[in-house]
């Protein structure tokens, strides 16, 4: 089968390489831009829905979250027609009530990252998109609803810390955060929401609680044998959750229902007479319809 659009994209964290329901499969291997992304697109439907999977680290996990090329990733699930991009994530705990095998569905990040492009613009293009509210409030409704009718015990919002990695937190840092009224800590999903948003794709994260980090004075510190034991122990509801989310998601988005549809409408700050002729053409399918170039 060859699936021309796929509406819905799927982006498989750690120990999150594939999704069991997936059925009619290509592989697509699509170069961008920016680069090649994580891993070839795996297309094909999903309860009767088309969709692409990306496995973010690659197969066999072989990035680490600084070497991401997150503007390839998400321009080539915009070239694919993805509207809507779900993330699967496993991130730390800051919280006691928020318990390994559980899922946050945060709503805010804070970042803590420093060596990471997260624009698609820049050389001659300049925009700022809104990023007040940085996920998608009515696909975070229905991640967060799914998830419960799955089995997991879901948290419905909360704040996100991206951090730099690829080693965990110190102890200080740790308390840091927690400190800051964050809930969550994990190492990638800041820059592919900021990118998301630029596209004009709506994005929600499914983090799935792996560990304590190293605050909790009860709790070993984290280490990747603990994280991944839980993953296995929480693969099968996330992906069960994931397949329920792909299957209620409403046919199409209603445009001035959610910040993301329109993100770009009063973004470009620069005259498009002098947006040089290659950044148009390297983000035509981002920016393409603002700046006249759009022909569909």
């Amino acid at each position: 089968m060859n699936v021309d659009a796929c509406p819905i994209g799927i982006i498989g964290g750690s120990g999150l390489y594939g999704m069991e329901e997936l059925e009619v499969r290509e592989e697509r291997r699509i170069e961008t831009p920016f680069g090649s992304p994580s891993e070839v697109f795996v297309l094909g439907e999903l309860r009767g829905r088309p969709v692409a999977f990306l496995a973010r680290h690659g197969r066999g996990h072989r990035i680490l979250p600084s070497e991401l090329n997150f503007r390839a990733n998400i321009y080539a699930f915009k070239t694919l027609g993805v509207e809507r991009l779900i993330s699967l994530s496993a991130v730390g705990s800051l919280r006691r009530r928020y318990q390994p095998t559980h899922i946050v569905v945060p709503d805010q990040f804070i970042d803590r990252t420093r060596h990471r492009p997260d624009t698609f613009f820049g050389n001659g293009l300049a925009a700022h998109v809104g990023f007040a509210d940085p996920i998608c409030p009515q696909l975070m409704e229905v991640c967060a609803d799914q998830s419960a009718a799955a089995g997991a015990v879901v948290h419905r919002g909360g704040v996100y810390v991206c951090m730099e990695g690829p080693q965990f937190s110190t102890r200080a840092e740790s308390m840091m955060h927690r400190g800051w009224g964050a809930d969550v800590i994990g190492m990638t999903n800041l820059q592919e929401a900021k990118l998301a948003r630029e596209a004009e794709i709506c994005y929600a994260t499914l983090a799935l609680i792996t560990d304590y980090d190293c605050w909790h004075e009860d709790e070993e510190d984290v280490t990747v044998e603990a994280v991944l034991a839980v993953l296995r122990q929480n693969a099968r509801t996330a992906q069960a959750a994931v397949a329920r989310i792909v299957e209620s998601l409403p046919a199409a988005r209603r445009p001035g229902a959610c910040p993301c549809v329109n993100a770009l409408e009063h973004a470009l700050i620069t005259d498009p007479a002098i947006v040089p002729a290659s950044v148009r053409r390297d983000l035509a399918p981002i920016v393409g319809r603002l700046l006249g170039d759009d022909d569909r």
